[in-house]
């Protein structure tokens, strides 16, 4: 019992996710129609570049950028800036949740030497709306925007053209939020001076290349997962235990409990009558209550408005703690530094999240 109290704690989303897929299962009985609701596609390409990003990260090749940027900064608030920044464009690449899981301890480990509690709290905040908003705009920045890019076939010209207004209004507001931080003087730790190692570097880059070729469609997808058992042979086998192995289950027990309620006739119709024209507003709305990931799984099968389904679910990152998982790590890494103020950190994160949800609707609906 402990066990599967202790599992459920450390994988909510899973949990949910594999209760909600055995229930449907005694509703829809499995039947030859279950191999066709996984999307393989999306399942290898996530896969592999978990395992290209694992790569690069264990060859050092992100910390060794981030300092030395960071030695080119002298204030709190050039610091903040410079690490919003930085999670804003990896998250372009490596999805928002790697960016924050390696820069958002670097954060903590900086500001030690700081000790600026409230500077730390607003930094990691901004850094993971920052994360959010860069991850909106290319189809590999996040699950479900690779999810969506694949299910409506979209292309990197319309996927453009529908995230790059909020995604700059996004990031404009958060750039304005750093100017809250002082101009307190500071310095950033030395780089070790150790070197990271080219030939992994290399071959993980390379795959990390193949991984954005097959999301564009330029190569079969049973090329890019051969790239990347290749790739993680050779160079180090352990790369395999650092892949998120519980977000792929989470998509695959998504994929059963939503293709058995579409096909499920009322619930069908309830879903596919309250998305019509409102895809927009329901997806963010349902965003905050089960997070954006499992929202675009769920409701991708009952609209062909792909576009506004992606704004809505990106947008909807935005607002409670757990519309986005990238925000629960952040939180989770914060809450475990000494010294955390969590109820603090909280209250920030509700009222800046929650303006950036309203900014971004409004700004969408202006649009629109």
């Amino acid at each position: 019992m402990k066990k599967a109290l202790g599992f459920i704690k450390a994988q909510p989303v899973l949990a949910a996710a594999f209760l909600l897929a055995v229930i449907t299962m005694f509703i829809v009985p499995p039947d030859s129609e279950y191999i066709g609701y996984c999307n393989r596609t999306v399942l290898i390409e996530l896969f592999a570049l978990m395992a290209a990003v694992a790569g690069l990260r264990s060859a050092g090749i992100f910390d060794a950028a981030t300092r030395a940027i960071l030695r080119r900064t002298g204030t709190v608030r050039r610091l903040g800036a410079v690490l919003t920044l930085i999670c804003f464009f990896s998250a372009m690449l490596v999805t928002n949740d790697v960016a924050l899981i390696t820069f958002v301890p670097l954060t903590l480990l900086i500001f030690h030497g700081i000790d600026d509690k409230r500077s730390l709290i607003l930094t990691v905040v901004l850094e993971t709306a920052a994360a959010n908003l860069g991850s909106m705009m290319t189809p590999v920045g996040n699950p479900q925007n690779l999810f969506l890019y694949d299910k409506y076939g979209l292309t990197a010209l319309t996927f453009l053209r529908t995230m790059l207004p909020v995604g700059v209004f996004g990031l404009a507001a958060v750039m304005g939020l750093t100017l809250l931080l002082p101009k307190n003087r500071c310095e950033a730790p030395e780089n070790s001076g150790a070197k990271p190692p080219a030939v992994k570097t290399a071959v993980f880059a390379a795959l990390f290349l193949l991984c954005i070729a097959a999301v564009f469609r330029l190569v079969p997808d049973w090329v890019c997962l051969a790239g990347a058992v290749l790739a993680v042979a050779v160079c180090d086998w352990r790369i395999f235990g650092k892949v998120d192995y519980a977000l792929l289950a989470t998509f695959v027990c998504f994929f059963v409990f939503v293709g058995n309620i579409a096909r499920i006739e009322t619930v069908s119709s309830f879903f596919s009558r309250i998305l019509d024209g409102r895809e927009l507003i329901v997806s963010a709305v349902l965003s905050q209550v089960i997070s954006n990931v499992p929202a675009a799984v769920m409701l991708a099968e009952f609209t062909d408005n792909g576009t506004q389904l992606l704004l809505g679910v990106d947008i909807g990152g935005f607002g409670t703690i757990i519309a986005s998982l990238a925000s629960l790590i952040s939180f989770q890494l914060y809450r475990r530094d000494e010294g955390a103020q969590t109820g603090r950190y909280f209250l920030v994160f509700t009222v800046i999240n929650f303006a950036l949800l309203g900014l971004l609707l409004a700004v969408q609906y202006g649009i629109s």
